[in-house]
This record gives C-alpha cells, sequence and structure tokens, in this order.
C-alpha cells in the first residue's frame, strides 16, 4: 500500500514538473511550456537556480545528519572544547558570496534584456477595468472594422468543448508570430495585473500611467493568463486569453 501510494507520487511528480502546454494543469509545480525568448530566459535562469540550491540543500542535509549522529552523548559522553577555525570561517564567508556573483552574471543578463527597447512593428493596448478587459490595435486604422473590443470571461453554460473553465474569454487577442509587439498596459479604475506565464510577462495596470513591455511570439498556440493584481471581488474572473497566428492569418482576421 505504501510503495503504492510513493510510485503514484512519483509519478505524478514526474509527469507534472513540467506543463508542456500553455495553460495550467492539474498537479503543476513547473513552469509552462515557452513561447517566448523572455520565458526561455526566466526558464533557463531558474533551472541554473535550481542547481546551487540542489547542490546547497544536499551538502548542509548532509550536514546536519553528521552532527545528529556523530556529535551525540553516546559517541562523545565528555564533550570536547570548542576551538575557532580561521580557514573554515573564510571558506564559509568567500564560497557563498562566489556562488552569489556566479548566480549575478546571467541574473543582469535577463533583467537587462526584459528591459530592452526594441522597434516594434505593432502595439497592442491594454486597459484593466472592474473586471473586465479592453483591447486596442492603436497602430491600425480600418474604417470597414473596430479594432477595439472588450474581453469578459466565459460563462460555464457558454463553454463548449475544449474551453479550460475560469480561463476562457468571449474575446481572444489575436497577435502575429514572429513579429516585435509593444503592449502598453494601464487600468481604468483602480491596480490590475496583466500576465501571462507561457509569455514570461506579468506588466502593473496603473490607472492614470502606462507601462511598456515588448512581446515577441516564437510560435503559434493559445496561451492563458489572469489578473495577478487583488483588484475587487471579481479579482479571480478576468482572464486573459492570447493566441498566436502567422502573419497572414492576422492580416485575414483585421480584413486586410
Amino acid at each position: 500500500m505504501i510503495i503504492t501510494l510513493y510510485s503514484t507520487i512519483l509519478i505524478i511528480f514526474l509527469f507534472n514538473f513540467y506543463s508542456f502546454a500553455d495553460a495550467s494543469s492539474s498537479w503543476q509545480i513547473g513552469f509552462q511550456d515557452p513561447a517566448t525568448p523572455y520565458m526561455e530566459g526566466i526558464l533557463n535562469f531558474h533551472n541554473i537556480i535550481m542547481f546551487f540550491i540542489v547542490a546547497i540543500v544536499i551538502f548542509t542535509s548532509w550536514l546536519l545528519f553528521r552532527c545528529l549522529t556523530l556529535y551525540n552523548k553516546e559517541f562523545h559522553p565528555i564533550p570536547e572544547k570548542f576551538t575557532h577555525s580561521t580557514i573554515l570561517e573564510v571558506i564559509w564567508t568567500i564560497l557563498p558570496a562566489f556562488i552569489l556573483m556566479i548566480i549575478a552574471i546571467p541574473s543582469f543578463a535577463l533583467l537587462y534584456s526584459l528591459d530592452e527597447i526594441i522597434n516594434p512593428s505593432m502595439t497592442l493596448k491594454v486597459i484593466g477595468h472592474q473586471w473586465y478587459w479592453s483591447y486596442e490595435y492603436s497602430d491600425l486604422n480600418n474604417p470597414d472594422k473596430s479594432f477595439n473590443f472588450d474581453s469578459y470571461m466565459k460563462s460555464e453554460e457558454d463553454l463548449t468543448l475544449g474551453n479550460f473553465r475560469l480561463l476562457e474569454v468571449d474575446n481572444r487577442i489575436v497577435l502575429p508570430t514572429q513579429i516585435h509587439i509593444r503592449l502598453l498596459v494601464t487600468a481604468a479604475d483602480v491596480l490590475h495585473s496583466w500576465a501571462v506565464p507561457s509569455l514570461g510577462i506579468k506588466v502593473d495596470a496603473c490607472p492614470g500611467r502606462l507601462n511598456q513591455v515588448f512581446l515577441f511570439l516564437k510560435r503559434e498556440g493559445v496561451f492563458y493568463g489572469q489578473c495577478s493584481e487583488i483588484c475587487g471581488i471579481n479579482h479571480g474572473f478576468m482572464p486573459i486569453v492570447v493566441q498566436g497566428v502567422q502573419i497572414d492569418s492576422f492580416l485575414s482576421y483585421l480584413n486586410f
């Protein structure tokens, strides 16, 4: 019984460590499949840090085990006189500083790449409301079609087969792949946060202020996110759905 339970937990852990999809899955403890260079950099940096974390946990656990098993009354009935070790103190001061220096190099590189300003090919304006999102393709001008729309969460009775409950919306954001896109994010009432894990984007929507972030979709797909700032009673019911398509399909969507 115990072996079966442990085997089930191990299988769940192995198959759900990463969600190779663009929406969260049950028992997921890892990242979703990245769709942008930003998210790929975040995932790689996470793996670098995990290497050091695992090594530190194993080493400190071994030290703790040795202390508990060897330094007790049975093995040492008469405690030895404690002496300071200058060499040991130098090592445990320099070694953590050296590890932090190694982590800082990819950390700063990723941080500066996230703030890099790129000449965008198009702009998408995002406005947070209580409790829905409004979108505007600011660079486009077509009198036959409106490029401003609101996006509300789909109710349960409107869901179809394959839709995710609490994550599907009535109007998805359609964006082209392999194009540099600028997102201008703001809010009309209170603080919101526009976050899509697969895209590696989480930007605050502040009333009276524009926040800017850049997006480059590397592949097609449907990417799900949610508001990540507690914005009121219906905070958990304003999802985000981004659909990445080829440039020709995007132009057809715009009736160009």
